[in-house]
């Protein structure tokens, strides 16, 4: 799949059950679902869903928060729009 295959996935009701958590996260938020994109990968200890939990931080505003899980995922805030920062999430899980 690539990111017009994934983007193509947002015009249904709910997210395939073949992606990645850290895809169903970036899927809930382009849809404009906070909690539920949080909610995703909120209990996970993963580098990847501390990756997310830093992008969706950052989206809401704590900066401080996102700087915290940005560290837990050995990574530092992106001097990136919020559009290309989630465009880049989507390519990096769907070429895992």
């Amino acid at each position: 799949m690539n990111i017009t295959e994934f983007k193509k996935l947002l015009e249904k009701d709910s997210p395939d059950a073949h992606l990645s958590v850290q895809l169903r996260a970036l899927w809930y938020d382009a849809k404009g679902d906070w909690h539920k994109a949080h909610d995703q990968v909120d209990q996970l200890g993963d580098l990847a869903s501390a990756r997310i939990h830093a992008y969706l931080h950052r989206k809401e505003g704590d900066i401080w928060n996102a700087n915290y899980w940005y560290a837990k995922a050995g990574e530092k805030l992106p001097a990136l729009s919020l559009d290309q920062e989630w465009e880049a999430l989507v390519q990096r899980f769907l070429a895992v």
